[in-house]
């Protein structure tokens, strides 16, 4: 893949972002390691508002060459970087944001209005991770399955402790024959979030900054451990964000956000949390 740019013409239609809010949120001294390091992996929930600001100031500071994005697929960024997006509503649009199912696009705004740099796509579509399930994790990533070690089985222990963490995400409503897939299809979207990292780092020389849920980020099992694989010498930072000091994972720093009001999303499986 070719990189790929979020249009400058988007950018200078949308106000900058609001430096004053943000003045304050990161520490200097993790901004400082942040501008040390090659990868700079910005975790989040993606729902909270504050998260992206966060990242917005990060990516100001690190000045990335690319930015990896967990919510974009790579048909995605090569639609991007082929049509000019004159306005967010296009941006949405170019994307396909509103099918994708995650948060408003205007939560992310402040982020794509920082980083005026290449855009690379990581995400596993639905019907791609569909698939997988039914086909096998590892056949998803071809060749390179086994270059990311997800041919490899987990130790029995850290089997179990993804699929309780699984089983807890999903409220205790999963059948337990479903939890090893829901691992094995974490473990494959980390992998294709270090692949587009590793192609990112290579075609436009990195820093490179990555937009990702907590989950993937965490160093103790996450892109992390992908990336000291296959790449150790890379200077990896990695930052979580958490709410009123709740966070799961190994991290270089955390940073503390007030949790957002939310239904409960347990209601979707038809339990009250």
């Amino acid at each position: 893949m070719k990189p790929l740019a979020i249009l400058a013409a988007f950018l200078l239609l949308v106000a900058a972002p609001d430096r004053g809010r943000t003045a304050e949120l990161i520490p200097d001294d993790t901004l400082t390691d942040m501008q040390a390091a090659d990868i700079v992996i910005l975790g989040e929930i993606h729902d909270n508002p504050q998260h992206h600001l966060v990242q917005a100031q990060a990516i100001e500071a690190i000045a990335p060459t690319a930015v990896v994005w967990e919510m974009v697929t790579e048909e995605g960024a090569q639609r991007l970087a082929q049509k000019a997006a004159t306005n967010p509503e296009e941006l949405s649009r170019i994307l396909q944001w509103a099918e994708s199912g995650w948060p408003p696009l205007s939560m992310y705004f402040p982020v794509f209005q920082a980083a005026n740099v290449p855009v690379y796509g990581a995400m596993v579509p639905r019907v791609a991770a569909r698939k997988a399930m039914e086909r096998g994790a590892a056949t998803a990533l071809g060749a390179d399955a086994a270059r990311y070690g997800l041919t490899v089985p987990l130790s029995d222990e850290d089997q179990a402790a993804r699929e309780a963490d699984q089983l807890a995400a999903h409220c205790n409503a999963l059948p337990a024959e479903a939890l090893p897939q829901m691992v094995a299809i974490q473990r494959l979207r980390d992998a294709v979030l270090a692949r587009a990292i590793l192609r990112a780092a290579d075609e436009t020389g990195g820093p490179v900054a990555v937009i990702t849920g907590n989950g993937h980020a965490r160093k103790d099992r996450g892109i992390p451990t992908f990336l000291s694989r296959l790449r150790p010498g890379l200077k990896v930072f990695v930052l979580g964000q958490s709410e009123d000091g709740v966070i799961d994972g190994d991290f270089d720093a955390v940073i503390d956000s007030p949790a957002v009001e939310r239904e409960d999303p347990c209601k979707a499986f038809g339990v009250q949390n």
